[in-house]
């Protein structure tokens, strides 16, 4: 099984290179998209703004879809989440990868005058650990409890649609699993969350090589 970790600039390659080694992954960071054919499943990490996402060019988009037309998996961290969208409001004119129906927003403080008690703790980004709800079973949450605390660190969110497998509030809820065939996507880090977040990776893992 050859894993494609991509490094467009804008993921935190270190810590998911150590998660992945841990579990005992074999992968490589692809010089380009021509590497890719060979591939048997795609990871995208991000964090920063949605901006970043446009060095994954038509090349790199025909490749990252080729893997998934063979049946390859395609999984997408935090802004790696939200480019599997049809765009996010934090860069409007760039399109995401458009796998998923929907554009990602500013996480809105419900409470914006901070009069509330709530209202007043509300700040973006949302920074640090919150739970995991499940929407739905799914064979990515396995092994996973409801209320598991996850790692967070971003300001804009996807929304809650029929492939969101797990969801998670914060002024607002928001997808923070999602789940379409042979691609997912967490808005969290999972190479940031512990043991929830090793079991997660081990979970697509095993999928990886299904």
């Amino acid at each position: 099984m050859s894993i494609a970790l991509i490094d467009y600039g804008a993921g935190n390659l270190t810590s998911v290179r150590k998660a992945l080694t841990h579990l005992g992954a074999r992968f490589e960071t692809p010089a380009g998209p021509a590497a890719l054919p060979d591939t048997h499943a795609v990871i995208v990490p991000g964090v920063g703004n949605f901006e970043v996402t446009a060095a994954l060019d038509a090349g790199w988009r025909r490749a990252i879809a080729g893997v998934v037309e063979r049946g390859g998996l395609l999984l997408g961290i935090c802004v790696g989440l939200q480019w599997l969208f049809e765009g996010s409001e934090e860069a409007p004119g760039l399109p995401g990868f458009g796998a998923l129906p929907g554009r990602c927003r500013l996480i809105e403080n419900p409470d914006p005058d901070g009069d509330s008690a709530d209202g007043a703790l509300f700040k973006v980004p949302h920074v640090g650990w919150n739970s995991l709800h499940r929407k739905r079973d799914s064979w990515v949450l396995d092994g996973v409890e409801e209320g598991d605390q996850v790692y967070f660190t971003h300001s804009y969110a996807a929304p809650v649609g029929p492939d969101c497998i797990g969801s998670t509030t914060y002024g607002v809820e928001f997808a923070s699993v999602v789940e379409r065939e042979r691609m997912v996507g967490m808005q969290f880090h999972p190479e940031k969350s512990g043991d929830v977040g090793l079991r997660l990776f081990r979970n697509v893992l095993d999928r990886m090589s299904a």
